[in-house]
């Protein structure tokens, strides 16, 4: 098979007509230049000039060559110049694992960063509870996770993502609605909770169980659900109340109306960005210095 040397050979000759005029283009004395047309020739089976002593012409396959070899080259070129971008991290792809909480506010600014910073990485989403975005990157399949702490796994490094406020969710017209001041725990003691799933969702389960148990408050536990766009929707058919992460206001329920609370904390509500250490994706590493 020919080379790339042959092609760019060809290629001088062929634009310049003249092999002498190509050789110093190419930076080289006229007998290798010579050869390495001869070995293209013999690979090809064809002859791409017809020489004299006079003149350099292509022949009829050597025009036809010419595009395909010009083509080749530039293949080769964009190749080399992907290869070198994806190595200083400029290019590639990023796998981002997100919680659906997390897509209301923090993951939109990571994208947002991402887009900015590093416009020619691909960032490819995927929708997934914090369990499961912890196998993924240990394992490979994510590059970077949004995920709620903590991270216990060795090969992972996690540092702060964002914190935000807890907001009581109620139906406009119920009892807790009215008002503009934070609502005190123990106005959920005795009343019907739509609670988050101890498994699916087990970082806001953990979390409301640890507020309630220290304020003394106990809840009536009408459903377990992992998503909060599900559990806003129980709440607006009047199943029940519900503490979201603040940045879930932003769903706009018209039926819906959001209290702030009276925590020992007024931002318990933390999301971490999680990797594998010693990971080899270039673009990554760009996106953590962004971040």
């Amino acid at each position: 098979m020919f080379t790339l040397t042959q092609l760019a050979s060809f290629v001088a000759v062929a634009e310049e007509l003249h092999f002498g005029r190509a050789a110093e283009r190419l930076r080289m004395t006229q007998p290798p230049l010579s050869r390495q047309i001869q070995l293209l020739e013999g690979e090809l089976k064809v002859r791409l000039f017809d020489r004299t002593n006079r003149s350099v012409r292509l022949t009829p396959a050597g025009r036809a060559f010419l595009d395909e070899a010009r083509r080749l080259l530039h293949q080769a070129e964009h190749a080399a110049l992907s290869a070198r971008r994806v190595s200083a991290g400029e290019a590639g792809r990023i796998a981002v694992g997100f919680t659906a909480a997390s897509a209301y506010a923090a993951l939109g600014r990571l994208l947002e960063t991402a887009r900015s910073a590093l416009p020619d990485v691909e960032i490819v989403l995927r929708e997934m509870v914090t369990r499961d975005q912890l196998r993924a990157l240990t394992e490979g399949g994510l590059d970077l996770g949004l995920v709620r702490p903590p991270v216990a796994a060795p090969e992972l490094a996690e540092r702060p993502a964002d914190r935000e406020a807890l907001l009581a969710a109620v139906p406009n017209g119920h009892p807790l609605a009215a008002g503009s001041g934070p609502l005190p725990l123990d106005a959920f003691d005795g009343r019907p909770l739509i609670m988050y799933s101890p498994v699916e969702a087990r970082y806001f389960h953990e979390l409301l169980v640890g507020l309630f148990r220290g304020a003394g408050v106990v809840p009536v536990y009408a459903q377990y659900l992992s998503q909060v766009h599900s559990i806003l929707a129980l709440v607006d058919g009047g199943w029940g109340l519900a503490l979201v992460p603040e940045a879930a206001a932003r769903l706009r329920y018209a039926g819906l109306t959001f209290r702030a609370l009276e925590l020992p904390d007024p931002a318990p509500v933390e999301l971490s960005l999680a990797w594998r250490r010693g990971s080899d994706n270039p673009a990554l590493a760009r996106l953590l210095e962004h971040l």
